[in-house]
């Protein structure tokens, strides 16, 4: 079944190629760092990805410590969703529009507690209990409806692809050139410290 919905993304996502609407822009970016940080770290992930869940449980805290706290980098988290519960949360994570993590982090934080189901529905209502069990407070019903957030979401994947050949997560770019190691943090804080 999983297969089954995961093909049916690609597919709504082949149909949306040009979805750069003009609500979208007014959209901000989840980030996190000075805005002028010499080094900017991409990372494109889907929020039922268990990589990406390690990542946030083993890798972030030390590279937010180290390097995102002393002003030496910025971190961008863009949307890349493998599957119709991704898409949803991805939805939900960019809801408030206010360019905070909060939410992204405790969705990793949760991650098999909501990302499980047969159907996309089904998926859909243990996203929704989770997020009420974690005192989330959100229009949810309204922030999956939103068509400008939906074409938000789906330009990051669609950009991912074209400008640096994502296809798997997560994958981490640094300062437009893909990150290639095996993805640890005394991997990734080898290559920063040559670049400051």
């Amino acid at each position: 079944m999983k297969k089954i919905v995961s093909i049916l993304f690609i597919i709504l996502v082949g149909f949306v190629t040009n979805l750069i609407a003009e609500d979208s822009q007014s959209i901000k970016r989840i980030s996190e760092g000075e805005e002028g940080a010499k080094i900017t770290i991409i990372a494109y992930e889907s929020l039922t990805c268990g990589h990406c869940a390690d990542f946030h449980k083993n890798v972030y805290p030390n590279l937010k410590k180290d390097f995102i706290d002393k002003g030496l980098v910025k971190i961008q988290f863009r949307h890349f969703p493998l599957d119709i519960a991704a898409f949803n949360a991805s939805k939900i994570g960019q809801c408030n529009n206010d360019g905070k993590s909060d939410i992204m982090h405790i969705l990793y934080s949760g991650q098999k507690k909501w990302a499980r189901g047969k159907t996309p529905e089904e998926a859909t209502k243990y996203l929704k209990k989770f997020l009420e069990d974690e005192g989330v407070t959100l229009d949810f019903e309204k922030c999956l409806a939103d068509k400008a957030i939906e074409d938000y979401v789906l330009n990051d994947r669609i950009e991912g692809v074209k400008k640096f050949k994502v296809n798997a997560t997560p994958t981490i770019i640094i300062n437009d050139k893909k990150f290639e190691k095996d993805l640890n943090y005394k991997n990734l804080k080898k290559y920063l410290e040559k670049l400051i």
